[in-house]
């Protein structure tokens, strides 16, 4: 490139300008620069090979033309020591979802698009029911104005209609709350983006803990909790969030996912006033929910080092998990000088919790993989049911033959190579919470050893009952 740059100024240097412009009498003297470079470059293409793959096209069948149409598609992100570049664009980014903010309805208009749809909806009424067809739909487009006709699309209409069971026409309550959707979901992408520093549509940890914090005052079902509990109610949320959403650890998380998945909207629900209490007990993300997950990690804490030892998070649940399970989490999960924080609790029990979802069954097939080969064997099952066996002489129960559960769990799994179980096995057979079960907690295994007869005791007390 330099010996092009040299070789350019030289001949640029030896031209004379009233040469040039007798040459380019139409020219200014930037498009006579412009023509020297693209001839000087092209030669320099014909004198070396291209260092492009050999099925790539060579320079010269290029047209030399094209290069000065094709816009820069490829911006590196500024280097960590470049803080101006990096300010600047956090500033640009600013400034466009902004802009993009402003392109959003606001209440107002929402209130004018409701009444023109009610004006102009296409009767009869069905029930109570409004509905639209096409033409006055276009008509309230064009009536709203430019900002509405985003929303107002003919696409809009036909998805809408796919669902409608009036032909020809959609209901009006579904397209404006369609609109309030797509709006909200805008504002709650314009909110996360804010806090994507890079740009890349990621979330790290600390980033979405920081959107969850300025959340907190906007939540009415929020304002009883203390401000020293604030650290670990978010801590709380965004584990929920990476938990589901990151089960490989990577340490950020898919803006796109966070908009997709439920959580949001049950994080979303503490704005209303008034929620059930059924229903905030059920909220992971509610007040309640957060006290008590936090209240039992205290009380599994008996030495109040604000760390749970093997022996205190033995106390977990029903408090039958079995010590070789237990020992593997302690060995699979981070820990400090052998003891779990809050934060490696909170995937402990989101994994327990939910043990029939694919990110749990993930993170305990981790643990069950004691050879590190990525499936269970025959061995393997045998490690962790000897735990289960060891229970069940402590309660002087009758004991089991452990090839009678191997083979259930076999059958249960139906997996692709007979002799091991694999982490699809374990998601795609459908059983796999009861399978984890049956060997990590002496209580599940001895409910499901017994299933037969609980099920003929309840429906013996349902005919008494009768």
């Amino acid at each position: 490139m330099s010996d092009f740059r040299e070789k350019l100024l030289s001949n640029l240097d030896k031209i004379k300008p009233s040469a040039l412009h007798r040459q380019y009498p139409s020219k200014t003297n930037d498009e006579i620069e412009d023509i020297l470079f693209q001839k000087y470059r092209a030669e320099l293409a014909k004198k070396k090979p291209p260092t492009a793959a050999p099925d790539q096209p060579h320079p010269d069948t290029q047209t030399v033309d094209t290069y000065r149409y094709i816009p820069r598609f490829h911006f590196e992100l500024p280097k960590s020591a470049d803080s101006l570049a990096q300010k600047l664009r956090e500033e640009a980014r600013t400034l466009f979802l902004q802009k993009r903010s402003k392109e959003l309805l606001d209440n107002a208009e929402f209130k004018l698009l409701w009444s023109l749809l009610e004006k102009h909806h296409s009767p009869p009424l069905i029930g109570e029911e409004q509905y639209i067809n096409y033409e006055n739909y276009c008509k309230v487009g064009t009536i709203a104005g430019e900002k509405f006709r985003r929303y107002l699309t003919a696409t809009t209409f036909a998805r809408l209609l796919a669902s409608s069971g009036n032909p020809g026409k959609i209901s009006v309550i579904s397209l404006f709350n369609y609109t309030m959707r797509k709006v909200w979901l805008q504002q709650t992408r314009i909110g996360l983006s804010l806090y994507d520093y890079t740009g890349q549509g990621f979330l790290s940890e600390s980033d979405m803990e920081s959107y969850i914090l300025e959340l907190i005052p906007t939540f009415p079902q929020l304002e009883g909790l203390e401000k020293s509990f604030h650290s670990f109610y978010v801590c709380t949320t965004v584990r929920k969030f990476f938990f589901f959403l990151d089960p490989l650890r990577t340490g950020r998380i898919r803006i796109r996912d966070v908009l997709t998945c439920s959580f949001l909207d049950d994080l979303l629900e503490l704005r209303d006033e008034e929620i059930p209490k059924d229903a905030q007990e059920l909220n992971w993300f509610s007040a309640p929910s957060a006290l008590s997950v936090y209240g039992h990690y205290l009380n599994l804490d008996k030495d109040h080092n604000g760390m749970l030892s093997k022996k205190e998070l033995i106390g977990y649940g029903t408090g039958t998990l079995t010590p070789i399970f237990l020992e593997r989490v302690f060995a699979e999960c981070l820990t400090y000088d052998g003891e779990m924080d809050y934060k490696t609790y909170l995937d402990f029990v989101l994994a327990l919790e939910n043990r029939g979802e694919p990110q749990s069954l993930h993170y305990l097939f981790r643990i069950l993989d004691v050879e590190h080969k990525g499936y269970l064997t025959a061995f393997t099952l045998n490690y962790f049911f000897k735990g289960i066996q060891e229970e069940l002489s402590a309660h002087r129960a009758e004991p089991i033959n452990f090839d009678d559960v191997k083979d259930e769990i076999f059958d249960m799994v139906k997996p692709e190579d007979p002799t091991r179980i694999t982490l699809k096995d374990l998601i795609r057979c459908g059983h796999g919470e009861t399978v984890v079960s049956i060997l990590i907690e002496f209580h599940k295994f001895w409910a499901y050893e017994n299933r037969e007869v609980m099920v003929t005791s309840t429906a013996c007390d349902d005919t008494h009952n009768l």
